[in-house]
């Protein structure tokens, strides 16, 4: 085949690659799915890897390829092409896919078991375009005690991180057994530590009012009854899961501590929780037009 041929059909291929994803983007906006390749930033975020370790050389599933360190604005979830200035780089390695010439392996990380591309974004597109299973790679792996799922979004990622935060904040506390008396649930990683050190604060408000010592269960169950759930009677007297769509009492809670807590800085000790509370929910809660408003920019891809 003259190098004009295999260059009629590399622009072909392309051509095809980004019908496919403008046609991807629209059915998955149509199903409010998101189509953005995972970023190994946002990743990392999440997981928190503790270690690196050199892996070498792999033959590794295209399938199990889910982003990017670099180039996740370039590709969509499936590594098709976003953008027509990809085309001379893509077209150049589906050339030398064509001609059966032998590339240098691409660079991935592994993390949680699924790997995000360091070195070769437009290799990849172009494999998994010429329906490749495998690649040569070489690997480095960042620790995770998450797995991760190939296809996860952004959204199901966190949410699988935020559940594992609250296995494991139960298994460690030992508020397992007391599940339907405390049920904490959020929708931000992070906020169970959050928990432990306000637990760990009302142990020590225990201790010094009490003059002896209190155990971290007792502390979590009187933390439970004296403070959380004082605060949740607020959140719903104030009626502010309504202001704040999508979140919970508990992460409602966290940020009424927070501002209250900025709030006492600023006027005294004397500020209420309850007028932190009011503050909290006339700044930042939303009316029912601006929920309106939301629902339809998250629907019509217009967020801010």
């Amino acid at each position: 085949m003259a190098d004009s041929m295999y260059s009629s059909k590399a622009r072909e291929d392309f051509n095809k690659a980004r019908t496919r994803e403008i046609i991807s983007g629209i059915l998955k906006k149509l199903v409010r799915r998101e189509t953005d390749l995972l970023s190994l930033d946002y990743a990392k975020e999440m997981l928190k890897p503790k270690s690196e370790n050199y892996r070498g050389m792999q033959t590794v599933p295209i399938s199990l390829i889910v982003g990017s360190e670099g180039r996740y604005k370039d590709f969509n979830s499936e590594f098709l092409p976003k953008h027509q200035h990809l085309r001379s780089r893509w077209e150049r390695v589906d050339v030398a896919h064509y001609k059966q010439i032998n590339l240098p392996p691409i660079k991935l990380y592994k993390i949680g078991g699924v790997y995000f591309v360091r070195d070769g974004n437009h290799r990849v597109s172009v494999a998994r375009m010429q329906g490749v299973e495998f690649v040569d790679a070489e690997v480095i792996e960042l620790t995770s005690e998450i797995e991760l799922k190939p296809g996860m979004t952004r959204e199901e990622l966190k949410r699988e991180v935020i559940k594992y935060e609250k296995e494991k904040f139960y298994r460690a506390t030992g508020m397992e057994k007391y599940r339907d008396r405390c049920n904490l649930n959020f929708t931000a990683p992070g906020r169970y530590d959050d928990i432990v050190k306000h637990i760990n604060e009302h142990r020590l408000f225990l201790e010094g009012r009490d003059h002896r010592e209190v155990s971290f269960e007792e502390a979590m169950l009187s933390w439970c009854e004296n403070v959380y759930k004082p605060v949740v009677e607020i959140i719903r007297k104030e009626k502010m899961l309504s202001r704040f769509p999508g979140r919970t009492e508990a992460d409602l809670y966290v940020w009424i501590l927070r501002h209250w807590n900025d709030l006492k800085k600023k006027w005294g000790e004397d500020y209420s929780m309850d007028d932190a509370a009011r503050d909290l929910n006339r700044q930042f809660g939303k009316n029912l037009l601006e929920n309106i408003i939301s629902f339809f920019r998250e629907i019509f891809g217009k967020g801010d």
